[in-house]
C-alpha cells in the first residue's frame, strides 16, 4: 500500500477542491494518461486496485506510472463516541485529485490495449475520468 514515510504534522484538516489543476496535468511520461474530469479524495486502496488492474490486463507489457501520492491522513472516531474529546486518530491515507490531474500513465503499448486498460482502472476510482493521448503520438 502506498503510504507515507514521515509526515510532518499526524493530523490534516479536511480542505477544499476547488479549481482545476495546474501541476500535473499534461502527460509527462508515457503515451497514454487517465485524467481526473472531477474533484475528489483517491484512497491508496483504489490507487493500487487501479494499477493492479491495469498490470494484469497489459499482462506485463509496457510501463505503468503512478503519478498520484496518498499523502493526506484522513481521521475518524470511534462508532458510538460522544462528541467532544479531541480528534480521531488517523485511518487512511488518500490523495487530493482536482480535475485534469493525471492520475496514471502508460507507455510501450498499442492503443486498443491502453483503451481497454484505462476504461477497467477508471471503473475502480470514485470520479469520474477520460483517457487523453500525449500530443504528437503516432502510434506503434
Amino acid at each position: 500500500m502506498l503510504i507515507p514515510k514521515r509526515v510532518k504534522y499526524r493530523k490534516s484538516q479536511r480542505g477544499r477542491m476547488k479549481g482545476k489543476a495546474t501541476r500535473g496535468a499534461t502527460i509527462a511520461f508515457g503515451d497514454f494518461g487517465l485524467k481526473a474530469l472531477q474533484p475528489g479524495w483517491i484512497t491508496q486502496r483504489q490507487i493500487e486496485a487501479a494499477r493492479v488492474a491495469l498490470t494484469r490486463l497489459m499482462k506485463r507489457e509496457g510501463k505503468v506510472w503512478i503519478r498520484i501520492f496518498p499523502d493526506k491522513s484522513v481521521t475518524k472516531k470511534p462508532a458510538e463516541t460522544r462528541m467532544g474529546s479531541g480528534k480521531g486518530a488517523p485511518e487512511f491515507w488518500v490523495a487530493v485529485v482536482k480535475p485534469g490531474t493525471i492520475m496514471f500513465e502508460l507507455g510501450g503499448i498499442k492503443k486498443e490495449l491502453a483503451e481497454e486498460a484505462m476504461y477497467i482502472a477508471s471503473r475502480k476510482l470514485p470520479i469520474k475520468s477520460k483517457m487523453v493521448i500525449r500530443p504528437g503520438y503516432e502510434g506503434g
